[in-house]
């Protein structure tokens, strides 16, 4: 009796052995229901790709459509005027790439020294701290950086300035190169850093003169990267740089911008003041993808 319930038992698992490759085969329901997954992964994928490309082609058609027709030679030579007096963005122009060229020279030595020593010195509740505060800078609303600025530097002096803008501009450019410093300086081989040190040179200069110069593209690209950034905010200038509609490159006074600029004009009753607002945007658009461009393409090839 026990050997026929043997044999019997013999025969299910026989069965569940000869039925289990069944579910793999190319008609089986689990190879049918994988590519069912597979489909619907790849053309949500596929979709959510084409809204993107078809979200970001439309703002460049809107702004190429209605921007160029404001392009001319008075744009680029002549300050904002008063409406109807032939202005141009000559002094917004040259007010956006001063304090965004101050903004980056101070942030960009400071988010340096600050990534070398999270990525080389940092240990403790120091370098936990340090990082979490960048981390929470990389996502603070610029509006607020603007106020802490407007009480920091505004208030005090009394008056509105193309400074207070610079290091508006600054702290929102700072953990950027922060992040990227540390994460390219982490990505260099120890065997450079042995052989340096094997050398008998300093910790320091391993770091400047071998870690560094190993990883100067990834962080050329961090910084270029705060630059595109940077250059569109509009928030932080609203409480520090204010705007001028005269030519004024001082930075101890209130300094013209290309973002201050456009929310100046852009909700403007007159024509030609929206005209250079489309205009302006276009140009800003126009800096920002020029420099992600030099960043994938330039310096994708020197990494690779």
């Amino acid at each position: 009796m026990s050997g026929h319930q043997n044999g019997r038992q013999s025969v299910r698992q026989n069965g569940a052995v000869q039925a289990a490759p069944d579910r793999w085969k190319p008609h089986g329901a689990l190879a049918m229901r994988r590519r069912f997954m597979d489909r619907l992964a790849t053309g949500l994928s596929l979709t959510a790709t084409c809204v993107a490309l078809l979200a970001l082609c439309s703002i460049l058609l809107t702004l190429l459509v209605r921007g160029v027709a404001g392009l001319s030679l008075v744009t680029f030579i002549h300050s904002t005027a008063s409406p109807g007096m032939n202005g141009g963005l000559a002094n917004a122009i040259v007010g956006s790439l001063i304090q965004t060229a101050v903004a980056i020279l101070i942030g960009a030595p400071l988010g340096m020294m600050c990534g070398i020593y999270l990525s080389d010195y940092g240990r403790g509740w120091m370098a936990s701290t340090t990082r979490f505060v960048s981390d929470m800078l990389l996502s603070a609303p610029s509006i607020l950086i603007g106020l802490f600025i407007y009480q920091l530097i505004v208030v005090p002096t009394g008056h509105f300035s193309g400074f207070a803008g610079s290091v508006a501009l600054a702290i929102l450019a700072l953990p950027i190169v922060v992040r990227t410093t540390e994460d390219m300086l982490g990505l260099v081989p120890v065997a450079l850093r042995e052989a340096g040190i094997g050398l008998g040179a300093s910790k320091w200069r391993v770091i400047v003169f071998i870690c560094l110069r190993a990883a100067r593209t990834g962080v050329m690209t961090g910084i270029l990267l705060a630059v595109a950034r940077v250059a569109g905010e509009t928030a932080p200038l609203l409480f520090t740089s204010l705007g001028n509609m005269d030519w004024s490159v001082s930075l101890a006074q209130p300094m013209a911008s290309l973002p201050v600029t456009i929310y100046q004009y852009a909700g403007s009753a007159y024509d030609d003041w929206v005209q250079l607002a489309w205009t302006g945007a276009l140009l800003v658009t126009l800096g920002v993808l020029a420099i992600n461009i030099l960043v994938r393409v330039g310096f994708g090839r020197k990494g690779a």
